[in-house]
């Protein structure tokens, strides 16, 4: 071969190999989507037994593969939704979810890509649903994998010959080169961080010709099972070690299932030969699925003693997060399960406040080992945000009480306050990062000080509205006085503060790129204190507050609804139109007041206890 053909065939084969990862990334993706929270649903509800779990387990992992269903699990474990017992037996499903959807690879339908690349296509732009555009897409992507496959074997095909010394390493006739092509394929298989492209290039090699007895291209597989543990331990690494210890537990699982497949070795090749007679692909695919089978029957009954060395394995003085308190058998006492909310709704609170701790250190010294914890602990809020939402949705089927149904819609509030909270947070040590990389930008040590002094009056009402969340104070109002008196010294401090940076501005002492960070950090920190004072104007409410009586009392059957028949469309698109600069005649009648500007008479002014652009009280 010519140096030209060489490259040639070195890009086709890596232009096949980015269509096939490519085309695997778009299915999944697109499936996970069409899921919708369905896959979070789920796998949060794998913890009801080991059985559940691994069932489950199977379906996320056929739909997402393992790395992208661990990953799920390990930021489950990080918020604290799912503990690290209860992932086990989902990890081992997943594992077995994907060898399935390999199984679907394996099939001889490459000459169908093209199909289904075209139905998808149509699919995803002609019909309107967005849960069948995602259907469409996931389609495409399943044809380019195919495509990407039957790119590499017709490329390498006409030169297999040239290419059985470079192969020749790969062989699984004795233990040492069995040993050897695991380690090249487990290395090759995180480069590319993918087990499905592995494997899919495995077959594409088969289909080659490259690749003709089971034993030379069987340790291909294998390996694969190791590399893509590269995925959720990469993701786990800003994460507590909880998740981690999920991640590592993915990696322990394929070392075992691995060495087992090994150790029974000749027996497997029996068994896979015996299962698809003279189809090599075939043969491959259900040597995944009857390792990954095979382990999880093994180990399954063992999942108590595989966590303990999984945790004898990662020592730790790291204390686990604090475990969920939403817990399902407490729905039908409603008393009960605020209680639990309440709770929930703290621990939400007391990341926010481990996140103004992490700022404050990024103002600092950014580092990238704190920033990532910052964004971890949003990653937690958000979590603990969805698990919050179908709680109460939960709830809200049970016989309420009036109290209790207002008493939800004010915990629904403070969750979304809370939440909005960690996203000023996040914003604000995305700014710290910025600014540390422009010296320009640095102050002068006294206005610094006027800076840091505020940012610590924004922590203490941030600390004070986590303690608010006291299921067993006596009352709610009492802490929302004291997050209301925090607030107007900050708002005071924070004026101050906006004069002396414009002077500063004015009179040259800083930068304006100095000015334009200042401006943003206040920014923030107003935002985040304005959703401190809403959440205490909530807990002001009568209605905030757990009555102990009510504690033990079981939720009454929800009584019966008959829903009120649909308003007419038309009648209110009238009074829509009404209401728009265009009348119904289709003339451009501009309002006399520009848009954006509150008439002096309007009787939606400003109201006197509020700053403009802060947000009327709940």
């Amino acid at each position: 071969m010519s140096a030209q053909q060489i490259i040639l065939l070195l890009f086709q084969v890596l232009g096949g190999l980015s269509l096939f990862i490519y085309g695997m990334h778009v299915m999944t993706g697109s499936l996970r989507q069409a899921a919708g929270n369905s896959l979070r649903k789920i796998l949060a509800r794998a913890t009801r037994s080991r059985l559940h779990g691994v069932v489950f387990g199977i379906v996320v992992g056929f739909l997402a593969h393992s790395g992208a269903a661990t990953t799920m699990l390990a930021g489950f474990i990080n918020a604290g939704v799912m503990t690290l017992g209860q992932s086990i037996a989902p990890v081992f499903g997943a594992n077995i979810g994907t060898s399935l959807s390999m199984q679907l690879v394996s099939f001889h339908i490459a000459s169908y890509c093209w199909v289904a690349i075209g139905i998808g296509f149509l699919i995803s732009a002609l019909v309107p649903s967005d849960r069948w555009s995602k259907l469409g897409n996931a389609l495409i992507g399943f044809g380019l994998l195919f495509l990407g496959m039957d790119t590499i074997s017709s490329g390498i095909a006409p030169h297999k010959e040239a290419l059985a010394p470079l192969l020749e390493y790969i062989r699984g006739d004795t233990w040492g080169w069995r040993l050897v092509g695991v380690g090249i394929s487990a290395m090759l298989t995180a480069l590319i961080t993918s087990s499905g492209a592995m494997i899919g290039l495995c077959f594409a090699l088969v289909h080659a010709g490259v690749f003709t007895e089971f034993n030379q291209a069987g340790v291909i597989v294998i390996g694969a099972h190791i590399g893509t543990c590269i995925v959720p331990i990469l993701a786990a690494l800003p994460m507590r070690i909880g998740a981690k210890r999920a991640a590592i537990s993915h990696l322990l699982f394929n070392l075992l299932n691995v060495a087992f497949a090994l150790l029974v070795w000749p027996l497997l090749v029996r068994l896979c030969e015996w299962s698809a007679p003279g189809d090599l692909v075939r043969q491959l695919a259900n040597l995944h699925t009857f390792v990954m089978v095979g382990a999880t029957l093994l180990l399954l009954p063992a999942t108590k003693a595989f966590t303990r060395v999984l945790l004898w394995l990662t020592p730790s003085k790291e204390p686990d997060p604090a475990p969920t308190f939403l817990d399902d058998t407490l729905l039908s006492k409603p008393e009960q399960a605020l209680v639990a909310v309440i709770k929930e709704l703290r621990r939400m609170a007391e990341v926010c406040v481990d996140s103004m701790m992490l700022n404050g250190r990024l103002i600092l010294d950014p580092t990238r080992k704190i920033y990532r914890r910052l964004i971890s602990n949003e990653e937690i809020i958000n979590e603990v945000r969805r698990s919050m939402e179908d709680y109460l949705g939960r709830l809200t089927n049970n016989y309420l009480s009036r109290r209790q149904t207002l008493f939800l819609q004010h915990l629904d509030r403070c969750m979304k306050d809370i939440e909005r909270i960690g996203d000023h947070l996040t914003h604000i040590g995305d700014t710290s990062v910025e600014r540390n990389k422009i010296a320009a930008a640095l102050l002068p040590e006294d206005l610094f000080r006027t800076w840091f002094t505020l940012f610590c009056s924004a922590k203490r009402v941030i600390v004070l509205m986590a303690r608010s969340f006291d299921p067993d104070t006596a009352s709610f109002q009492n802490n929302a006085l004291d997050i209301l008196r925090a607030r107007d010294a900050y708002m005071i401090q924070s004026m101050d503060a906006r004069a002396d940076f414009v002077g500063a501005v004015r009179d040259k002492l800083i930068t304006p790129v100095g000015g334009y960070f200042l401006s943003r950090y206040i920014e923030d920190l107003d935002r985040l204190v304005r959703r401190a004072k809403s959440i205490a104007l909530a807990e002001r409410q009568p209605d905030f507050g757990i009555k102990q009586r009510k504690l033990k009392k079981v939720a009454q059957t929800a009584l019966s609804y008959t829903p009120p028949s649909r308003v007419n469309p038309k009648e209110y698109l009238a009074i829509l139109q009404k209401d728009s600069p265009f009348d119904s005649d289709g003339d451009d009648d501009l309002p006399e007041t520009p848009p954006g500007i509150i008439p002096a008479n309007s009787p939606h002014q400003v109201p006197p206890d509020e700053t403009p652009g802060e947000e009327p009280p709940a």
